[in-house]
């Protein structure tokens, strides 16, 4: 019990400070998306001619059945969006995790390596960080086809560049510290000084950018879906779910583009702030304020 204790308050310290309605809503997306096919929803790529453009419950011919109405075939628009958090998640996530493992690899052997490998990569990676990311998207989406693994890889290839300089910044730093170079004195090979000092070491600025660009990688998805290079229809994308909506939105037909809206911007929002605070519990510079 005692232990116990002890962990739980160790716990408490290190969530200290944490925006607390972000991180509900972020948890509440988590379980919609996980336990959606537990949940009473209609199917989500079907729909009913006959229930087409249903309003909300609360409005006139609205009915419970549909609490947030339908879109223009038919479909239950709650489905959709609880289906959709589960699109986004996956898709961020896996790209996320992606471009940080390949980034973070290139950007660690870049700088623990140097010369003329770090000269090719850093030229490589400038080059592509001056391509627009979203006409770049666009042209690998139309090459390659619309699909949500196809999206994953997408988004990876767009954004492992950012990972691959933090980390050779970070590496260039490490490399001449006393652990590194008595490492290097006592013969401990260079791959074993990469695994065992390095890649810890940077591991915290690593995590700190991806919070950060799970937000951003979201906003990306939903871009390429709503330009119709993403995921495919019927597919409940919320950027898809935009781009169905939007030519009704001047027809009264507002809850079509509003809802999909909204849980989008709660989404980026919630993990832009959560990613924030955990840049300032990582980072020492901002851990010595905080604390």
């Amino acid at each position: 019990m005692r232990g116990a204790a002890g962990y739980f308050r160790r716990f408490r310290h290190a969530m200290r400070g944490i925006p607390k309605a972000p991180l509900v809503i972020i948890v509440i997306f988590f379980i919609a998306a996980i336990f959606a096919d537990l949940m009473p929803l209609s199917n989500p790529e079907i729909g009913q001619p006959r229930e087409r453009l249903l309003p909300p419950c609360w409005e006139e011919k609205g009915t419970t059945q549909h609490p947030l109405g339908t879109d223009t075939m038919g479909r239950d628009m709650l489905s959709r969006l609880v289906y959709g958090a589960r699109i986004s998640l996956f898709v961020s996530f896996s790209a996320v995790i992606l471009a940080l493992c390949f980034g973070t690899a290139v950007g660690v052997c870049s700088g623990f390596l140097g010369g003329l490998f770090d000269q090719l990569i850093m030229r490589f990676t400038d080059a592509w960080l001056s391509i627009p990311a979203i006409m770049l998207g666009i042209l690998l989406a139309v090459v390659v086809g619309p699909s949500a693994l196809n999206i994953v890889v997408i988004i990876a290839v767009l954004f492992w560049t950012r990972y691959a300089r933090l980390t050779r910044g970070e590496t260039l730093s490490l490399k001449t510290s006393d652990f590194v170079q008595l490492a290097t004195v006592a013969g401990v090979s260079k791959s074993r000084i990469i695994i065992r000092h390095i890649v810890p070491n940077v591991m915290n600025s690593v995590i700190t950018l991806a919070s950060m660009e799970i937000g951003i990688v979201i906003v990306a998805e939903a871009s390429l879906s709503f330009l119709g290079v993403g995921v495919p229809s019927p597919k409940p994308a919320w950027g898809l779910m935009l781009a169905e909506g939007r030519t009704s939105l001047f027809t009264g037909q507002w809850w079509l583009v509003v809802f999909p809206g909204i849980a989008m911007a709660m989404m980026v929002m919630s993990f832009n702030l959560v990613g924030d605070w955990l840049r300032r519990r990582l980072d020492p510079n901002f851990r010595n304020i905080v604390e």
